[in-house]
This record gives C-alpha cells, structure tokens and sequence, in this order.
C-alpha cells in the first residue's frame, strides 16, 4: 500500500525518495568498501577456536549486541553450546570456554569487565573492535580488527553514517561469514539445522 502524499504533510515526496536510495547506496557501499580492507585470513583463529570449544558464549553491548545475539542463533543451529552474556540462563564462563566480546571502541567498561572476567578462569577471549591497541584487544588472545569509524569519529573520514553503524552493520556480516564458513566445513543439511530453530514462537 502506498503511503498518500498527504500524509507526509510538507515533505517533498520525490526528494524524500531520492534521498531514500542514496542512502540505500551509501550504506551497500561502505559495507563492500569495507569487505576489501578486512583481513580475512584473520578470521581463521576464531573460527578454529568455534570448532575446539565445548562452551561459546558472545557478549557486546547496544547495537552490537543485536548483531552478535544474530550470530549466537547461528552457531545454536550448527548444534553448537553457545550463550549470549547476560540471559538469565547464561552460566558461569569456566576454563577453556570461549568468549567472543565485540566493541567497536575496545573501550566499554562492561565488555572490559566482562573479558577480565574470563581470563579470571582461564577461558579464551577473541575480541572484535576498531582499536587493536584497546583495553579489550590487550585481553584477547585473538583480536578481529574492523577498520570502521569509532562511534565518536565525527569527521566522516571512514564513514558518512552516524556514530557506529557501519562497525554495527559489518559485524552482522562478518559474523554470518564465520557461520557460512563453518556450515559449509559441517556439511550438515539445511533441513537439520532448521529443526534446532525455536518452536515456541
């Protein structure tokens, strides 16, 4: 159903759908800007450390914490004991157990608590942030570097988009990459995985 004209009051309907698309193009295109300058031979340590772990669980605040519960979903159809920090069935991280903690700053307090945490009980920490010199990165034993605008990066030098979306977006992407990747070394059929999809909805 069409929106009426009307109902945009004063807006201009055809210059409001000009900047719909551009901005569709703007975010399509710094997300592939962005797939060319990520190492990708650097997601091999995590996706090694996915495959030798009992235990996951994945933790991020705000946005990026919508991105990885997306990619915790996944590794939960691959049949995977995987945990999103913070639900209330979460439990105790333990030895040898893998966090994945994303931050796009490498800064945020409850992330940096919650890897200090972790290294507390020997788990294994794998963190994915802008800043490979951050608080976090320094508590990984692997760090994934997304060379995204840091939320408070205002120049629009790395991204025209506001504070963080780009690092929020990508990191959905690249997570499914992972999850694509280890599906396809898995073989298991698509209609296996999908019987491990919620029921109760």
């Amino acid at each position: 159903m069409k929106i009426a004209e009307t109902e945009l009051g004063n807006l201009d309907f055809q210059q409001l759908n000009w900047e719909l698309k551009m901005n569709l193009d703007l975010i399509l295109e710094e997300n592939l800007k962005l797939s060319k300058k990520v190492d990708i031979e650097n997601l091999i340590p995590l996706i090694n450390a996915i495959q030798h772990s009992e235990r996951i669980f994945l933790t991020a605040a705000g946005r990026s914490g919508f991105a990885l519960r997306g990619a915790a979903m996944r590794l939960m159809h691959l049949g995977l004991t995987v945990y999103f920090v913070g639900d209330t069935t979460t439990p105790a991280i333990r030895k040898d157990d893998l966090l994945i903690v994303a931050s796009g700053s490498g800064t945020t307090a409850s992330m940096v608590r919650a890897a200090e945490k972790a290294v507390s009980t020997s788990a294994r920490i794998i963190a994915v942030t802008t800043a490979p010199g951050s608080d976090l990165a320094k508590l990984a034993f692997h760090t994934v570097i997304i060379p995204a605008a840091g939320k408070q990066e205002f120049d629009g030098g790395k991204s025209k988009q506001y504070a963080g979306s780009l690092f929020e977006q990508f990191l959905f992407l690249l997570m499914d990459v992972v999850f694509q990747s280890l599906w396809k070394m898995d073989g298991t059929p698509a209609e296996v995985l999908w019987e491990r999809h919620a029921n109760l909805e």
